[in-house]
């Protein structure tokens, strides 16, 4: 029989290229939620990451919660307990659904700069030392940069102790990869 419209379909489809079945994210409406909700869940055990949205999910929030399926009622449950209930929680079953990794890192030779949402951090790979804070648009950025530019990443405050915005949070994340990508 002659096909007209094109191959023969397979009888069981194959699985979504990119697709993780086991995996879900939290969406949340507001920034500082996600922040919460993080140190609740990091603090219970939990095996999480914070992710940029999938663009398909558009909410006043840019950043979602990335968790085993698995726990969704237990995760569910700890931020209930703590009076913190996201939006929704989806399960990343297509690629369209797969939540955006915030860090992107440039090696420059002598320098490694990640980015994490809108914040950056730059160290000397020879010296370990932070020569450049940049990124965001909050007012404790530059009060950020001045107490960690020229210090060694073991003696450099950490962000989150010292910032208090949106874009000390995003510094901190930025931060704690480049002392993973620095101790490898």
């Amino acid at each position: 029989m002659p096909r007209f419209f094109g191959k023969k379909k397979p009888r069981h489809p194959k699985k979504v290229r990119g697709a993780s079945a086991d995996r879900g994210i939290l969406v949340f409406e507001h920034t500082g939620d996600v922040i919460r909700a993080e140190m609740i869940l990091k603090k219970s055990g939990r095996s999480i990451r914070v992710m940029g949205p999938p663009p398909e999910i558009l909410t006043g929030c840019d950043l979602v919660i990335e968790f085993p399926l698995i726990e969704e009622l237990e995760i569910l449950r700890t931020l209930q307990a703590e009076d913190i209930l996201p939006l929704k929680a989806v399960p990343v079953n297509g690629p369209l659904l797969k939540p955006v990794d915030i860090f992107y890192t440039k090696d420059y030779g002598q320098f490694l700069m990640v980015r994490a949402a809108n914040m950056k951090i730059t160290v000397n790979k020879n010296t370990l030392t932070v020569v450049n804070i940049s990124g965001g648009g909050c007012p404790d950025v530059p009060y950020l940069a001045t107490e960690m530019v020229g210090k060694h990443l073991d003696t450099a405050p950490s962000p989150r102790s010292i910032g208090h915005t949106l874009c000390g949070y995003a510094l901190q994340l930025a931060y704690e990869e480049i002392i993973r990508k620095c101790s490898q």
